[in-house]
């Protein structure tokens, strides 16, 4: 691990400013990804600002009926809120689908969202990756690449984003909202905040250098039966090959969103007006324009099965 310099923020603008105008900052709350590619040397940040002071580890209801999640709130507290548990089950389904408790004490809501691929190339830093240096080639394509995207990719990466609770996120239509060095603050969809990889895959997100998400906001609670089915190589603390998220509604109405197909969590509204036509019907649509490699064309039925048992488990209540 390279030397770092370290300060304590004091506050979220405090943080933003200081991390805009000081080259190779990086903020750290949790640091279970950070500090991994810190030591790999695939991060090398000169600076750390820890974050972890700021006070924003709160969960408090909105005046519009939903919920902000601050974004230091560890991910154990927020799959155990009881308002969590009763009104946005998917959610908590997805985070206690994720890590293991150990990570799951300490990682916090915004680190988990910001978490990096686990794309095998990204951390073999003897290998080309056009996410970890761009314009060296992505060493997946052609390589070995079971776990990775099948929609969604590009010709210069095909990496999956690996958060379960980013994929529920999408499926509530989260808002994360922020603040930037110069104190303004902003709000983006999440269907907006992950992008795809396209020609800048080394770009997670739309964040701007400095940007600090200050919370996460849950609007009205979607009612009906709340799934999260995460299939993966082992029971625990893996990564998913396929996830489903799903709200589906008495009427057979509802939302359904993928992990571990894309480079950022995977919904199609227009998909969901299918879903009286069954579950091919919506998987197809979902995965409309999928390139899958010949490691990884297992996915497509995989998805198409898992949504399948997802569908039946929500008529059966």
């Amino acid at each position: 691990m390279r030397a770092f310099t370290y300060q304590r923020a004091t506050s979220p603008a405090e943080a933003a400013a200081a991390a805009a105008r000081t080259p190779g900052a990086r903020f750290i709350a949790g640091g279970t990804n950070l500090l991994d590619l810190m030591k790999l040397e695939i991060e090398t940040p000169g600076h750390l600002i820890d974050v972890n002071g700021l006070g924003l580890d709160k969960i408090e209801a909105t005046p519009e009926g939903g919920l902000r999640v601050g974004a230091l709130v560890r991910n154990t507290d927020l799959a155990a809120d009881a308002r969590v548990r009763r009104d946005y089950a998917v959610l908590s389904r997805a985070l206690l689908a994720g890590a293991s408790p150990q990570l799951r004490n300490v990682a916090t809501t915004a680190g988990n969202l910001l978490q990096r691929t686990r794309c095998p190339y990204f951390y073999d830093t003897n290998q080309p990756c056009n996410k970890r240096q761009p314009g060296s080639g992505c060493s997946a394509i052609g390589g070995f690449s079971r776990t990775l995207a099948i929609v969604g990719s590009s010709n210069a990466c095909i990496a999956t984003h690996p958060s379960d609770m980013a994929v529920a996120m999408r499926l509530l239509d989260a808002e994360v909202e922020t603040i930037r060095p110069n104190g303004a603050t902003r709000v983006i969809p999440i269907a907006d905040f992950h992008r795809l990889p396209g020609n800048t895959p080394h770009i997670d997100s739309m964040l701007e250098p400095g940007e600090l998400i200050t919370s996460v906001k849950l609007p009205r609670p979607l009612g009906g039966t709340h799934i999260y089915r995460k299939v993966r190589d082992r029971s625990s603390y893996a990564f998913a090959l396929v996830s489903v998220a799903a709200v589906i509604q008495p009427d057979g109405s509802g939302r359904v969103a993928l992990g571990g197909v894309a480079h950022k969590p995977w919904r199609v509204e227009a998909a969901e007006q299918n879903m009286a036509k069954g579950s091919k019907a919506v998987a197809d649509q979902l995965l409309a324009g999928a390139k899958p490699t010949h490691d990884n064309a297992y996915k497509v039925p995989l998805v198409q099965r898992t949504l399948a048992a997802v569908m039946a488990q929500a008529k059966k209540g």
